[in-house]
């Protein structure tokens, strides 16, 4: 089948979808859904987040230097909709949609409890990229739910149910096909049993 060009666009799918909580210096907390956040550096560990500048959470993040960004669950999915399309100019959305907040211990600012993981984030620099404002961010601190823990203190994130956003819509994330590395892994040698004559 040919390949037909379109004109530029955002077409890079799935991508997360996180929820990030953000409080006014007045003590005002929001809550908002975003897709383009993501990983920007491993030493330091960095990650960024793009918003609008119309956004409340903008507002906030500007104004405190921080933030927390919270994954995203199958059972987080109608509170991450809500949270992308309501403002919380208009409405409290953590009393909304009955999330309730867990106080960061580094950072002035809530995250949600519900969350498998959620990352305490300080700015480091922002950059006016046009419709939107990229916040690149030092993680502060991680905080995970000991439900996903094994007995060794192992992360099993997987088993979170965790949804991504794709072209409009919510997935679910799908089976594994293999593991970092599987590809130039060695084939383990088969030992044939030995067979009596």
């Amino acid at each position: 089948m040919a390949r037909v060009e379109w004109k530029s666009g955002n077409m890079l799918y799935p991508l997360p979808v996180v929820l990030v909580t953000s409080r006014s210096p007045e003590g005002e907390d929001d809550i908002m859904t975003a897709a383009w956040a993501g990983t920007i550096c491993s030493d330091p560990v960095m990650v960024s987040v793009s918003v609008r500048p119309s956004r409340l959470t903008y507002d906030y993040i500007t104004r405190s230097g921080c933030f927390v960004i919270n994954l995203t669950t199958e059972a987080l999915a109608r509170a991450t909709d809500y949270c992308g399309v309501r403002s919380g100019r208009d409405e409290d959305k953590f009393a909304a949609m009955a999330l309730e907040k867990e106080e960061a211990r580094h950072i002035s600012c809530p995250m949600v409890k519900a969350s498998p993981v959620s990352l305490e984030c300080v700015v480091t620099e922002s950059r006016d990229l046009g419709s939107h404002t990229m916040f690149m961010a030092k993680v502060a601190a991680v905080h995970v739910d000991e439900a996903y823990l094994d007995e060794k203190a192992r992360l099993h994130l997987n088993d979170a149910r965790l949804i991504v956003y794709s072209h409009g819509e919510y997935r679910k994330v799908g089976d594994r096909l293999g593991t970092f590395g599987f590809s130039v892994e060695k084939k383990k040698k088969r030992t044939l049993p030995h067979r009596r004559r």
